[in-house]
């Protein structure tokens, strides 16, 4: 039965994240992942048609009918799951031609699948490092790495955000390490800033140092030709482990990988415990990436055409009044430092006709909440204009139109 103590303390903690305005409510999409979405929000309410600004559908391929397309081929030639882990009776050709075709466009000299990016972090670290060898992570990188860094025996260290003069000073510390593995995002997903990976490389290259790059948030766009953070920073060929997934830029469904160092990708095949105990890629999806790579060796114009709408956003909402992150990615968090504040102005934009969620603790540093809005390359100029609009509505109705941080913090708390 059921302990009445148990369940009355989890009824007050839910109660008190509502009575705070920070309770987290998915919304329903009763259309494919696109641009404008139609949206039922809150449960049982009329659909809604929206433009959607917080997808990771960076190259708008996940309902392209060539996608589309080779994801029922595939199913109908090799079947809707494999019922089993690579190792037994899980690996298909499909597999193997994927991994291979991830290989070459990323770089690299091996590649194995993971059902998720969030598996693979989490079995990399463990099967590559041990008692001897050291983790240096920068502080904001993605949870998934702190889990995997939690299940490996390596010792565990960090160094401020993109601040190379610390990670010069914790490689000098470890030199007695065995193996010192420098960890970082690409693109860090909450700021949308991204990881100096050519300092970072050099840093490894003169303390004889390896070098782990989380590229989800990059893969596919970044770069001239969307290889990702190692194109982008002049160091492609020099990263030595590559995670990334196939579920945002590369046709937005599931799966994962890691790529790198022939050896390295070895030992995930023998030790990776999300590899040996989780069923394989379905089929559908790993036919659907090799016809997204397919398209993305052929043309950058949609790569392109990101770039241009991320550039028009990040000048129009400085102008409009909103305080940004700066940076590169189309990533471009909308600050507004207090969590109820993010919440109201999410709901408030979704009655303008715009999908864009609020962020807050424990997503982000307490007093860093924001609404991050993403940009697709299934956007266009007046959409976006439209967006722009609303969120000058929105943002006149709170008052936090030209307010820096201070004033927003000053009007509305932390």
């Amino acid at each position: 039965m059921y302990p009445t103590a148990v369940h009355e303390a989890y009824r007050a903690e839910l109660a008190a994240i509502r009575e705070k305005g920070i309770f987290k409510e998915e919304r329903y999409l009763h259309s494919p992942q696109a641009a404008d979405i139609k949206v039922e929000y809150p449960c049982g309410a009329p659909l809604k048609e929206v433009i959607n600004l917080c997808s990771n559908n960076y190259l708008g391929l996940s309902s392209h009918p060539a996608v589309v397309a080779a994801a029922h081929e595939a199913l109908d030639a090799r079947g809707y799951g494999m019922s089993s882990v690579r190792f037994i009776c899980g690996t298909q050709d499909l597999h193997k031609q994927l991994e291979r075709k991830l290989t070459e466009f990323l770089g690299t000299e091996d590649t194995i699948l993971f059902p998720s990016c969030m598996d693979a972090n989490g079995g990399v670290f463990e099967a590559v490092l041990n008692d001897q060898d050291v983790m240096i992570a920068d502080r904001l990188v993605h949870a998934s790495i702190v889990d995997g860094m939690r299940l490996c025996k390596a010792m565990q260290d960090t160094f401020k955000h993109a601040d190379m003069k610390h990670l010069e000073q914790k490689l000098q510390e470890h030199q007695d390490k065995r193996v010192r593995l420098i960890i970082t995002d690409g693109v860090f997903s909450m700021d949308g800033d991204l990881a100096p990976l050519d300092q970072m490389c050099a840093l490894a290259e003169k303390y004889n140092a390896l070098v782990f790059v989380d590229d989800s948030h990059s893969t596919g766009f970044m770069g001239k030709t969307g290889r990702g953070t190692h194109e982008h920073c002049g160091v492609f060929g020099k990263i030595d482990i590559i995670t990334t997934t196939l579920g945002k830029a590369l046709g937005g469904a599931s799966g994962g990988c890691v790529s790198g160092r022939k050896e390295i990708v070895e030992l995930c095949r023998q030790r990776a415990r999300p590899y040996l105990f989780s069923n394989a890629v379905p089929p559908p999806i790993a036919g659907a990436a090799l016809k997204v790579l397919e398209i993305l060796n052929e043309t950058t114009e949609r790569r392109d055409k990101l770039e241009a709408n991320t550039k028009f956003w990040r000048q129009a909402l400085p102008e409009a009044g909103f305080v940004i992150k700066d940076g590169d990615s189309p990533i471009v968090p909308i600050m507004l430092f207090n969590a109820k504040l993010s919440q109201d102005v999410s709901r408030d934009l979704y009655q303008e006709g715009i999908y864009a969620v609020g962020f807050f603790f424990p997503v982000v540093a307490a007093g860093q909440a924001r609404i991050r809005t993403q940009m697709s390359a299934d956007h266009n100029i007046p959409m976006l204009t439209r967006a722009v609009e609303a969120l000058k509505k929105v943002g006149a109705k709170h008052g936090i139109l030209g307010l820096d941080k201070k004033g927003i913090i000053e009007k509305f708390g932390q």
